[in-house]
């Protein structure tokens, strides 16, 4: 296969999980619109709530996150602009400021709500009050992201079809 086959691969890829990844954030808010704490003191609610969140959850779309982040930079790679983009260059600044969100919602994904989300879902032991305030800071990551989608999106769109807007 040649390399622009590979960028028709990496686009469907890019896409895709895309689609996988932010759409899992969309569907998260959709169904737990607020906060619901749990109380502390009732032990079986709260196994009950977080066994629900690990049926839910599972790492289809953490790996997603890696997909749209290996096959964006191949992408970007393969025209040729990977530094312009990153550096915020010229027509590229657009198209970098997306993936420089990109780059912070798969940081945030990876480093601040999958260690805390592992102890909610009890792959990690953790104490039950330990989970409960983990429990707050994966809903507080995660909504991050979906509110970081909504600009990433927009940016790494315009930046790649429409440079002239802006």
């Amino acid at each position: 296969m040649t390399f622009a086959g590979l960028d028709v691969v990496a686009r469907w890829l890019h896409l895709l999980g895309l689609l996988v990844w932010i759409g899992h954030n969309y569907a998260n808010v959709v169904q737990r619109p607020r906060y619901q704490p749990v109380d502390p003191l009732d032990r079986e609610a709260a196994d009950e709530l977080f066994a629900q969140a690990a049926r839910r959850e599972h790492g289809t779309f953490r790996y997603a996150s890696l997909v749209v982040l290996a096959s964006g930079l191949y992408m970007l790679w393969f025209r040729g602009i990977v530094a312009e983009t990153l550096t915020l260059r010229g027509q590229f600044a657009v198209l970098g400021l997306g993936v420089w969100i990109g780059l912070l919602m798969t940081a945030n994904l990876w480093f601040v709500l999958w260690p805390h989300q592992k102890k909610v879902l009890g792959f990690v032991p953790a104490p039950h009050a330990e989970r409960v305030r983990c429990s707050r800071i994966t809903f507080l990551s995660s909504r991050t992201n979906t509110i970081l989608s909504f600009p990433a999106v927009f940016l790494m769109i315009a930046g790649a079809h429409a440079p002239m807007l802006f």
